[in-house]
């Protein structure tokens, strides 16, 4: 987890941090300038003439070495401080050296130089000629100004490096709203390096000396550059690389202004694609303006317009004649019996209270003011056409999308496997369900996710059938509870090359924080719809398509099925995702969005979107909720991509912890891709994010080529070996003895779920905890009996290797296909039937049950079945109960099963009304 290094160890005295041992530069960045301050104290404690002198000043010039590779690329300590340092160690300073590293490595760490000039001149006369150019950031930084720096590209000597520098703070202004230093490199690359590893970069400025090659060839280099798509940088003019370079940043990190300084005329560039930025300067140095427009960008996302009008709100005297007590508080302020509620939360959230739509506020059913502007926000945040708010969780998001798509009699393709709220949507739009199958893992008791071929052999069948025209919609989930992304762009370019108006509906309840870096946002519904649409419109792509047209003329199954299919140039994207924000980014809880990408939605759709809103939303939302979702989207295009990285460092600490521990490794185990994600559906061959041996792996590789990757924030841990099943080592080990909250579970594995509030420091304590409960069960087993130790093994076989296999969905009865010859099924007839007690009986789950059903006996479920785990319907209304179905459930030792009753057994339809139904 980096740091630490032990300097009295002999053969690690010279060992530097590798980028094999560290998953981000950033994480690598922060260990370097650790061991560089623990060299530098050692340096100076050993004085001038110590025995281990000589080894640690090798060592401190080592880190040096190492360090100047990153520290171009950051405003602080700055290159010019970071080489006065240096020179201090060669001046044998140590002393200074000491204090001043241990000075940047604290600043660092808290984030201080973000809040105040954290001076670096050394006070001893002495060194008085390192020169005055190191206190950097500017003295002119105030307390309660947000920080942030600006990446300038141009290749430029020293002495217009430092003229550009000092222009650009001249323009500074004490009304300024935010506060910036910058940084200068030369090059492309050093730009789409800079991007990646500076988190702090929110513009970048784009002048018209830039090359195109770095200068700094290392390691590092060339694996960051690996993710960044720089093929696009091959066989460039330099006319063309600050227009590429702009087109670039908008592929890697497109919150990010960018300002294109350009010497040729404007005919030269008109019609050019500029990717996302923001002005273009024509031949000119007119610093003060380019000052404001930097300025300008980061207030456009840094503007909340409903969030501030709630606070405006709050500040009014009003007189309330409305419903709400509670509003301004009254109802609390003059109880004698629950002032402790008022001093529990404090005064704003009940200022703040109110269900008035006027005075500055808006109307989340019909949004003109700050919601709508708010939502405008946020779409483009994600990369939405159109973005809605709701207050009342994704599970609500889901039924509004169905409502609106799904007609009677539709056909939906639905992940069997996807969370009650689509399949209770299926109910109320009355749709017919085709269940598709995700691939199962059975020795884990939870299921992946739905392959291509599974999805075209539905769509390839339905249009064999003739019912092509009915299919509306595919429904997949993207990513699963347990971390399984599909490569959304090409699931739906090959359905689209079968069905060219299908609907696709992504849920993306615990993907929102996707689109906030690169690696993850191409497998995001916005990103692949943008993407897909710009490809569909591009010459090639005709071409391409009429070529494999031709060449698939008299094409069977199989064929179409092992062929990746070309979608025609007229299919339309329609692409809809739901997000639980409150899930994985800042919001409170219930804060979800729904992010629209149709190319249909304003002349077929918005009618039927506007009713099925207001059929779900609330007339009286909570706008504390709605507040948060906006703040919630300031903060993630000002610092998603910081938080993003973060959170993946922790996983993939996390990861690496438990695998090179010998005595948590013992009895746990981090599932990895391979173990999650079949052969088959691993293209790029990679198997583990990180390996004891070799250090981390081609992690972004895996991403770009993979039918299905495995998020790394998801940690499940097989705990089979432990001998206790998944909802004991929840609650009575992790919940009730250390206070560590999980949320899901399998029969032998638990699931850690890290999130941008993840720190260090919970990961340092998950770590412990898991130590200690390793070395508590070495203990017991130390002073077990023959007989108890044998119980154990029994115990660890049954969780570990008798893992009953789960099942699949069974069929539809005939009585609830509308089409005898087609999978689909009614739900709605079915669910709504069972309302009628006379229509239904109950079975013990039992033996007795199976035998019957082994025999032949028919029955048909009148319930939903959703055991927790693995927490998706095993039965819903109108399908068959198969014996695998009821072995499963007979196997399962969980203590909650919606729809079943323990003392009654499973509920199912009576002959009689089958027989009616048929």
């Amino acid at each position: 987890m980096g740091g630490g290094y032990q300097l009295s160890a002999r053969d690690s005295i010279t060992k530097v941090p590798s980028l094999s041992e560290h998953f981000s530069a950033t994480q690598l960045r922060m260990d370097r300038w650790s061991a560089l301050r623990e060299t530098t104290e050692a340096l100076a404690r050993e004085g001038t003439s110590g025995k281990n002198i000589t080894r640690l000043r090798e060592r401190a010039a080592a880190l040096f070495e190492a360090l100047e590779t990153i520290e171009r690329y950051f405003a602080f300590p700055g290159l010019s401080a970071f080489q006065n340092l240096r020179r201090l160690l060669d001046l044998n300073g140590h002393e200074e050296l000491a204090l001043l590293v241990r000075r940047v490595a604290r600043a660092l760490a808290s984030g201080a130089y973000r809040r105040r000039a954290i001076p670096l001149v050394p006070e001893e006369s002495e060194f008085d000629d390192l020169g005055d150019d190191t206190t950097l950031p500017s003295d002119k930084r105030s307390l309660g100004r947000p920080y942030f720096e600006v990446l300038i590209v141009d290749d430029v000597s020293d002495q217009q490096e430092r003229y550009l520098r000092s222009a650009l703070q001249a323009m500074r202004r004490d009304e300024d709203p935010f506060i910036y230093e910058t940084v200068i490199v030369p090059s492309v690359e050093d730009v789409l390096v800079g991007i990646l590893f500076n988190r702090d970069v929110q513009a970048v400025v784009i002048r018209p000396g830039l090359k195109l090659r770095s200068q700094n060839d290392v390691e590092i280099l060339d694996h960051f550059l690996s993710r960044s798509a720089t093929e696009a940088l091959e066989e460039l003019y330099p006319s063309e690389y600050g227009p590429e370079t702009c087109r670039l940043i908008a592929r890697v990190r497109p919150e990010i202004d960018a300002y294109l300084i350009t010497d040729h005329s404007a005919e030269d560039i008109a019609g050019m694609d500029l990717g996302l930025c923001r002005r273009v300067f024509y031949n000119q140095e007119d610093f003060l303006e380019l000052h404001l427009n930097i300025l300008r960008g980061v207030n456009r996302r840094y503007r909340t317009p409903f969030f501030n009008a709630l606070k405006e709100y709050s500040k009014q005297p009003t007189g309330v004649f409305h419903a709400l007590p509670i509003s301004r508080g009254k109802s609390i302020s003059r109880s004698h019996w629950i002032q402790d509620m008022g001093a529990f939360y404090g005064p704003n959230i009940f200022m703040a209270e109110t269900s008035a739509t006027s005075g500055g506020l808006d109307s989340l059913l019909e949004p003109r003011g700050p919601i709508k502007e708010a939502q405008e926000l946020a779409a483009r945040a994600f990369g939405a056409r159109r973005t809605y708010f709701a207050t009342n969780g994704t599970s609500t998001c889901n039924k509004i999308v169905v409502q609106a798509i799904v007609r009677p009699g539709d056909i939906v393709l639905l992940d069997r496997d996807c969370h009650k709220s689509h399949h209770y949507g299926m109910v109320l739009a009355g749709a017919s369900v085709v269940y598709m199958e995700s691939y199962p893992l059975h020795e884990y008791s939870m299921y992946g996710a739905v392959p291509l071929k599974e999805i075209k052999r539905h769509l390839l069948r339905l249009k064999a059938a003739g019912q092509l025209d009915r299919v509306r919609m595919v429904l997949l989930t993207n990513c699963t509870f347990d971390g399984i992304v599909y490569d959304v762009e090409r699931v739906m370019e090959e359905c689209l090359a079968i069905k060219p108006d299908l609907v696709f509906l992504w849920d993306e309840a615990w993907f929102a924080f996707a689109r906030f870096t690169p690696t993850y946002r191409r497998r995001t519904a916005m990103a692949a719809a943008e993407t897909l649409k710009e490809r569909l419109r591009a010459p090639e792509h005709a071409a391409a398509w009429e070529q494999q047209q031709k060449s698939l003329a008299d094409a069977d199954e199989e064929t179409l099925l092992n062929t990746r299919l070309i979608a025609p140039p007229h299919a339309r994207v329609r692409v809809y995702a739901t997000q639980s924000t409150h899930k994985t980014l800042t919001s409170l809880r219930q804060g979800s969005m729904i992010h629209v990408h149709d190319q249909d939605f304003r002349g077929e759709v918005e009618e039927a979107f506007h009713e099925a809103y207001m059929t779900h939303t609330s007339t009286s939302p909570n706008y504390q909720i709605i507040a948060s979702l906006d703040v919630g989207r300031r903060q993630v295009e000002l610092e998603g991509f910081d938080f993003v990285q973060r959170q993946i460092e922790t996983a993939m600490a996390i990861r690496r912890a438990v695998a090179t521990h010998p005595l948590i490794s013992k009895y746990f185990k981090v599932l990895t891709a391979g173990d999650m994600i079949p052969e088959q559906f691993r293209q790029s061959g990679v198997t583990s994010y990180y390996d004891a041996e070799q250090g981390w792996q081609d992690f972004w590789r895996s991403w770009r080529e993979d039918e299905f990757v495995l998020d790394p924030t998801r940690i499940t841990l097989l705990i089979g070996r432990t001998g206790w099943d998944g909802d004991t080592f929840k609650n009575k080990i992790l919940m009730d003895r250390y206070g560590i909250q999980i949320n899901k579970t399998s029969r032998n594995t638990v699931l850690f779920m890290t999130n941008i509030g993840t720190t260090r420091s919970s990961v340092a304590y998950l770590i412990e905890v898991l130590a200690e409960i390793a070395r508590d069960l070495d203990t017991i087993h130390e002073e077990d009996s023959r007989m108890e130790r044998r119980a154990w093994e029994r115990r660890v076989q049954s969780l570990v290797h008798d893992v009953p296999p789960l099942p699949d969905f069974s069929a539809f009865h005939p009585a609830f296909r509308p089409e005898p010859n087609l999978p689909a099924g009614d739900l709605r007839s079915a669910f709504f039937l069972s309302y009628d007690e006379t229509h239904c009986d109950y079975v013990d789950l039992g033996p007795d049950l199976l035998a019957r059903l082994e025999e032949g006996e028919e029955m048909v479920s009148a319930a939903f079945v959703i055991p927790y785990p693995p927490g998706f319907p095993i039965l819903v209304p109108g399908q068959i109960i198969s014996a695998e179905i009821v072995r499963f459930m007979m196997a399962l030792d969980v203590t909650e099963i919606h729809g079943y009753r323990p003392d009654l057994g499973l509920r199912i339809f009576t002959p009689d009304v089958l027989a009616d139904k048929q």
